[in-house]
């Protein structure tokens, strides 16, 4: 991503290719927007995007706009803009990103580039809801989380929501479906760098540097940026087989998503 304001999660990559040489992308150009669209998330589709959508299913509809800060190529934000009936807003702060996004033919209705963590082409007060998927996790420090979280607050109209998907680090070393956090037998404190793998639609690994947010951390902030009634949930295996298709619930076993899911959902009302 071009900065750390609103992106899609991962920084610089790493991985390994089909022979299993190291392979090196940084998501920030075209050859990076490529590659993160590749990415399977069969995890985040399984305990993540379903939940997101259902939160917000209870609170926006046809007449309402929904901003997917950091949309990246735009696959979450179109499968909420035709599941939810939504006018969906989607932005990012890389403009490879963006175009890769316009170019995918998605339901999203407008694409914005985030620049110096603003988004200036749209005005306070103008969302109805903000989701903001697996984004902090490209972000170094505690005061950049806080203005992604000022400058969400600033696009939502009072009362509205946000809904925040994101890994919990203390998950790390795990190996679930599509990703593992961390490295095995580590621990991570607020901001720490981390190594997350992710799988490929073709089998294949990616992996790349993040910064590890305990999932404790974003109540406070929240709180300091203008939200109240903040709620985190953990989903559970047993909970997403009655939101997500049958045949791919039942293509994997997800045992290490029952054992401990790693994705927490938080949201929170704006003041």
């Amino acid at each position: 991503m071009s900065d750390s304001s609103a992106g899609t999660g991962h920084g610089g990559a790493s991985g390994e290719g089909r022979d299993g040489e190291e392979e090196r992308v940084a998501w920030s150009g075209p050859e990076g927007a490529q590659a993160f669209a590749a990415v399977e998330a069969a995890t985040d589709w399984l305990l993540g995007y379903p939940f997101v959508f259902r939160i917000l299913a209870g609170r926006i509809d046809s007449r309402h706009v929904l901003v997917d800060y950091g949309c990246g190529p735009g696959k979450v934000a179109d499968h909420a803009a035709r599941l939810l009936g939504s006018r969906v807003l989607g932005v990012d702060a890389s403009p490879e990103m963006l175009e890769l996004a316009r170019r995918s033919g998605t339901a999203v209705a407008e694409y914005h580039l985030v620049a110096d963590g603003r988004t200036p082409c749209l005005a306070d007060g103008s969302a109805d809801a903000v989701m903001c998927n697996h984004v902090l996790a490209s972000l170094p420090t505690q005061e950049a989380v806080l203005a992604v979280f000022r400058e969400i607050r600033r696009l939502l109209r009072p009362g509205a929501p946000f809904v925040l998907l994101a890994t919990d680090p203390a998950c790390g070393g795990i190996e679930y479906a599509s990703l593992r956090i961390g490295d095995p037998g580590e621990r991570y404190g607020p901001g720490e760098e981390l190594v997350v793998r992710l799988r490929r639609t073709d089998g294949t690994w990616q992996e790349m540097p993040n910064h590890a947010w305990p999932v404790y951390v974003y109540p406070p902030l929240l709180a300091r940026a203008g939200f109240r009634d903040v709620v985190q949930i953990r989903p559970t295996v047993d909970e997403a087989l009655g939101l997500v298709d049958a045949e791919f619930a039942a293509a994997r076993s997800w045992a290490a998503e029952r054992a401990r899911p790693p994705l927490v959902i938080t949201t929170a009302l704006a003041l």
